[in-house]
């Protein structure tokens, strides 16, 4: 019989955390509203709420076991919105590097630049497709682009480490396609000249990229004239003329990619109906945005499996902090809640009293947690490869405030379970037992 109960507990735990993970903030406040009608307008919830107060009024006699909880809670929680905080940020980068009115077209098969190939005739009939926009001049606004990788020295590094970094060759276009970029220092390259202008993360990530500075980039001597900022993962790479770095490399006429200025956003699908159908190519357009929040998915996840298995790791370690604290808590108030019971108060009050006690030292703890990796995190600049590409992707962490809700979500219910099996035991164990312990 007691196997089947403590079974039943466990199976309604269970079945309680998994609704309350998948719950968003508006259940949850909602929940919150019935449980304090319930404590205001029922004579079991009056009960509740007054054993409740008196719990809490003893907090400041348990400080230190009453810190375990809130500490080991806000360690869970600082860990895990940090973790997630650079998913977030990663993630955000990419999405903030498209928009629905620019495409990407490259080689049908390819899942990134670096793997795709267009000739030149294919440039040109894509620059015909319906729905790319022109520029006063009757122009085409599309960028044909190559993409290439250069070892540079990283910053700070002490033993003189290299990094891959992105080098981008782009035509004439390529500002207007990408409004958003603009010169913050210097000036932008100039056509068939060895010029670069670099962006403000790869500035942070490598040494030597000063305006005026020079680099050595297949085996040639470039001059970096100008630094740009975008705000968005093309931040971290380097800018250049598109035949000076083709012919650097010797890449021929072909180029990797085109990013097109579309008339609108609805002109994708023209756009791209028009080159599927074109039995002389074999290529497909996306908008920007769709390709770089593909981009991001992969790694997207698996910074975010890492977030959750090191929070979960952690969360074990507090829930047992939880339960020693409350199991030794109900154990100095036994004679109190024992007495509680013998003049009438049921064991449904008692048991939510113990729990709210809990959960207030919880939700303590989540918010230290999150207002800490929020403060110390939230901007802080990272760096790692992007998926698809061949440099890496300068970023900032980003603490959202669903970030903020998931770890409180997490104390929260690292709070629930630390204090079930406590209430549960203190609202069960007969008075005369209580009594004799106490």
């Amino acid at each position: 019989m007691k196997f089947l109960k403590n079974l039943g507990l466990f199976v309604l735990m269970v079945v309680l955390l998994v609704g309350w993970v998948l719950m968003p903030w508006q259940g949850a406040l909602a929940a919150a509203v019935l449980l304090a009608l319930w404590m205001f307008l029922f004579r079991s919830g009056a009960q509740a709420r007054s054993v409740t107060a008196v719990g809490i009024s003893t907090l400041t006699q348990r400080l230190g076991s009453s810190a375990v909880i809130v500490v080991g809670i806000a360690g869970v929680v600082g860990v895990l919105v940090s973790l997630l905080a650079m998913a977030e940020g990663y993630a955000q980068t990419l999405r903030n590097s498209g928009s629905l009115d620019t495409a990407i077209v490259m080689r049908g098969a390819s899942a990134n630049e670096v793997s795709s190939s267009l000739t030149r005739e294919e440039l040109l009939q894509i620059e015909q497709a319906p729905g790319v926009a022109r520029n006063a001049k009757g122009e085409p606004i599309v960028s044909a682009e190559i993409v290439v990788a250069a070892n540079l020295p990283v910053r700070g590094s002490k033993t003189g480490d290299s990094g891959s970094a992105q080098v981008r060759g782009v035509s004439e276009s390529a500002f207007a396609v990408r409004p958003n970029v603009k010169i913050v220092e210097g000036k932008a390259f100039q056509p068939g000249l060895r010029e670069l202008v670099v962006g403000k993360g790869a500035v942070r990530q490598f040494e030597g990229l000063t305006v005026g500075a020079t680099l050595k980039l297949g085996n040639q001597p470039w001059t970096v004239v100008g630094i740009f900022a975008s705000g968005d993962a093309l931040e971290s790479e380097l800018w250049a003329d598109a035949n000076v770095v083709s012919d650097t490399y010797r890449r021929g006429g072909g180029r990797n990619s085109a990013t097109v200025k579309l008339e609108s956003p609805a002109a994708i699908k023209a756009f791209g109906a028009a080159l599927e159908a074109n039995p002389q190519l074999k290529v497909k357009a996306v908008t920007t945005l769709e390709f770089f929040s593909k981009q991001s998915e992969q790694m997207t996840k698996i910074l975010r499996a890492i977030g959750i298995t090191v929070g979960s790791i952690m969360a074990v370690g507090a829930v047992f902090g939880a339960l020693n604290t409350m199991f030794a808590a109900v154990a100095t108030r036994a004679r109190e809640i024992a007495t509680l019971r013998a003049i009438g108060f049921r064991g449904l009050p008692v048991v939510v009293a113990v729990m709210l006690e809990t959960t207030l030292l919880a939700l303590i703890g989540g918010l230290v947690g999150g207002l800490v990796a929020f403060v110390v995190f939230n901007g802080f600049e990272a760096s790692t490869m992007a998926a698809g590409s061949v440099g890496k992707l300068s970023f900032s962490l980003a603490v959202s405030p669903g970030l903020l809700w998931e770890g409180i979500k997490w104390a929260l219910a690292i709070g629930f379970i630390g204090g079930l099996f406590p209430a549960v035991r203190a609202a069960s164990v007969p008075v005369t037992t209580a009594l004799r312990e106490a």
